[in-house]
């Protein structure tokens, strides 16, 4: 008798287990179709993201971390985050003042051979620095990583340092090279468009900010990498094309900050008070952005400080 009861729990097992396995591959095959190998689309409108994942996200950056300080990856990454920006201002600024230079937009690259100079220098300085440290290149998207808790407040206030200086040498190297050019026009800095109100400004540059920084955290996104591992992404694309787009709504407004360190070194080197009037508005976009955002999120939802290493 005992033995037949073993034998009926076995059988009861076996059935249940055919039924898992069978539901299991009804479930791939619906993976399948929606085109998902790990994420089926099946979340009614209103309801939370799906918990099941196939990925493990780094816990949230401590507040403070000194052992940073003895590590040379740490200082590896500030000296790319200047000479990034170093080579970012050097290009871009010396673009804006071949069209200045020229006496109509035709006989140069105009507006869109500005914007393509910003989103393309983006595009290749985050693809090479983004394996050394993180490739932010703009302290509004180091800050806005800071707030989502994606890298410590020591490696942020470091970042943003070195960005500054780099934007600084570099505007200050095309005014060595130029120096009476750099001031009659204009040394690329940032100044409301006559016509338009200092409240314009602030919202284009809020606007634009938020765009970019909302465009890096959408493509670095862990959860986008895992469920669609069978699309290969390039996070840098996406990034220099959201620049590449806003410079081409913002630059007759305001020529187009949306980089702190930007225009502020342009700022610096030209240094006429109504340059110094717009470079400001640039980080309130990313702030907005990441308290509007990543604040309401769980603390899962935070990422190491190289935000962009796990796409290339």
């Amino acid at each position: 008798h005992s033995l037949s009861i073993a034998e009926g729990k076995a059988q009861n097992f076996n059935v249940l287990l055919e039924r898992e396995k069978k539901r299991k591959m009804e479930g791939k095959e619906e993976d399948v179709r929606v085109g998902a190998n790990k994420f089926p689309e099946r979340q009614p409108i209103g309801t939370s993201a799906q918990s099941d994942k196939d990925y493990k996200e780094p816990p949230p950056a401590p507040l403070f971390e000194p052992g940073e300080l003895s590590s040379w990856s740490f200082w590896r990454a500030g000296i790319a985050e200047f000479i990034a920006t170093f080579l970012f201002l050097y290009i871009t600024v010396l673009t804006v003042m071949g069209v200045k230079r020229a006496p109509n937009m035709c006989a140069s690259v105009g507006i869109q051979g500005i914007a393509w100079a910003f989103g393309g220098m983006i595009f290749a300085l985050v693809y090479c620095t983004a394996g050394i440290s993180g490739g932010h290149i703009n302290p509004a998207v180091t800050f806005g990583l800071f707030l989502a808790r994606k890298l410590s407040l020591t490696r942020a206030v470091f970042y943003i340092v070195m960005q500054c200086l780099g934007a600084i040498c570099g505007a200050g190297v095309v005014k060595g090279f130029q120096p009476s050019p750099y001031q009659t026009l204009g040394g690329g800095a940032n100044t409301v468009a006559p016509g338009y109100t200092k409240g314009s400004g602030l919202g284009a540059e809020i606007i634009g900010t938020f765009v970019l920084v909302y465009t890096v955290f959408s493509a670095t996104d862990a959860k986008r990498s895992a469920r669609d591992s069978h699309v290969p992404i390039l996070a840098p694309l996406p990034i220099g094309f959201a620049v590449f787009l806003v410079h081409l709504a913002t630059i007759p407004i305001t020529g187009t900050g949306i980089n702190p360190a930007r225009s502020l070194g342009a700022a610096i080197i030209y240094n006429k008070d109504h340059a110094w009037d717009d470079h400001v508005m640039d980080i309130l976009g990313g702030t907005i952005h990441r308290s509007s955002s990543c604040g309401s999120l769980p603390p899962a939802c935070h990422q190491s400080h190289s935000f962009q290493v796990q796409i290339l």
